[in-house]
């Protein structure tokens, strides 16, 4: 940070933060994503490509079912007063109706600890994996699924209602149902636009159903989604590409938060894509700087995402933003510049209330194993040690201090 700047301050009650994700971190899971990561396709395609199935196999993940406190640890090193965390519904309801009170029991134990230690939990209630009972029911395009998480969301929420404020119901929705019904990269594997339409139908009316239960339980439980938005930027100001463009934003960014506005207290933003839009999509720009994953990073995208969301007249949260970055080489920098951009739309209205770094420690990728490194801590999955980065410091500077 260059010290001739004038710091920027944040709100005062800012939540800054991390998240993660369950089957990403926790090891030791069996649903449907985990069955999916061993089945013969999967393995046969892997070895098509080179590459070694047991790096694309989550098995242990970052054991933090077995060892939470390493990640409560780093979160208390970061100076963190939020931490975004998911539960398994398959760890929780292995079989149709029967609910695991160990597994009820690990999260509240988690939310205690960090509760202890000052950091407010965001719970998200589902993160992608289903449990394989459910899988075999027709998992999201069975209408009945909406009532199934209906009885999973009574059942976690009477449970941790006490310690927990901030409820999110769904983990970007149209991701998951774009990679898994339309291109068919993640389980179940289709490539069919009706039974897309029929997923993402069925994702409205079960977030609905939760944040009616969630408000039932506990009327000031604050309930949203963490919803992924690209910003779509129209090249050469040209008709077609805004109209393009406009096409792209109802489809992709406002479609689903329309249709639940009037069920959610707030909206979790998740922002990781820039897509230029020059009479077609993807035609990117060449980017200063990108992840290991070959995405580029364009923190401005950030603030023109949080000013088209100011039309909710929603707090909003940042529930996810980070990079791939195993060498530590553009983190640092892409925080201050994704923060610079936040704090510019607060400037200008925007009710940003808290920004949460995806993602606390490195993870298993879902489709790309454990090759991406997302973590301020980096992981040795050998012996799961946590080391933190260069960059964990220069947060923990940022989270004390409320300011850039």
């Amino acid at each position: 940070m260059d010290n001739q700047e004038e710091s920027l301050i944040f709100p005062p009650h800012f939540f800054w933060g991390c998240a993660t994700s369950a089957h990403q971190i926790e090891g030791g899971l069996n649903n449907d994503w985990s069955e999916w990561e061993k089945s013969p396709r999967r393995l046969k395609d892997l070895k098509n490509k080179q590459r070694d199935p047991l790096d694309f196999i989550s098995g242990g993940a970052a054991n933090s079912f077995i060892d939470n406190n390493a990640d409560i640890a780093c979160l208390k090193n970061l100076n963190a007063n939020a931490y975004r965390f998911s539960v398994d519904w398959s760890r929780i309801e292995p079989e149709e109706g029967r609910f695991d009170l160990k597994a009820l029991n690990y999260y509240k134990d988690l939310v205690k600890k960090l509760r202890a230690q000052g950091i407010e939990p965001f719970v998200t209630l589902w993160h992608w994996p289903l449990p394989l009972w459910l899988r075999d029911k027709g998992g999201w395009e069975n209408r009945q699924i909406v009532t199934y998480f209906e009885k999973f969301t009574e059942k976690v929420v009477t449970y941790l209602n006490e310690e927990v404020n901030f409820w999110i119901t769904l983990n970007e929705p149209m991701v998951y149902a774009s990679q898994s019904y339309l291109t068919g990269e993640w389980p179940p594997n289709k490539k069919n636009p009706l039974a897309l339409w029929r997923v993402i139908n069925n994702l409205v009316l079960a977030h609905r159903a939760s944040y009616q239960i969630l408000k039932k339980i506990d009327q000031n439980n604050r309930v949203g989604i963490a919803k992924h938005n690209i910003y779509f930027e129209a090249a050469n100001n040209s008709l077609i590409n805004k109209v393009l463009k406009n096409i792209a934003d109802w489809w992709w960014n406002f479609r689903f938060l329309n249709k639940i506005k009037n069920c959610q207290d707030f909206i979790g933003l998740n922002y990781y894509f820039h897509n230029l839009v020059n009479y077609g999509f993807g035609k990117q720009k060449i980017y200063e700087k990108q992840s290991d994953l070959e995405w580029g990073l364009h923190p401005e995208g950030i603030y023109h995402l949080l000013k088209d969301l100011k039309k909710y007249n929603k707090p909003v949260y940042i529930t996810e933003n980070g990079l791939a970055d195993k060498g530590d080489q553009h983190r640092s920098w892409y925080i201050e510049e994704i923060l610079k951009n936040v704090h510019r739309a607060i400037g200008e209205g925007v009710e940003v209330k808290g920004y949460l770094h995806w993602s606390l420690a490195d993870n298993f990728e879902w489709a790309e194993g454990f090759k991406p490194r997302f973590g301020l801590y980096e992981v040795n999955f050998q012996t799961y040690e946590r080391v933190a980065r260069p960059s964990a410091q220069f947060y923990a500077d940022i989270c004390k201090n409320n300011r850039i």
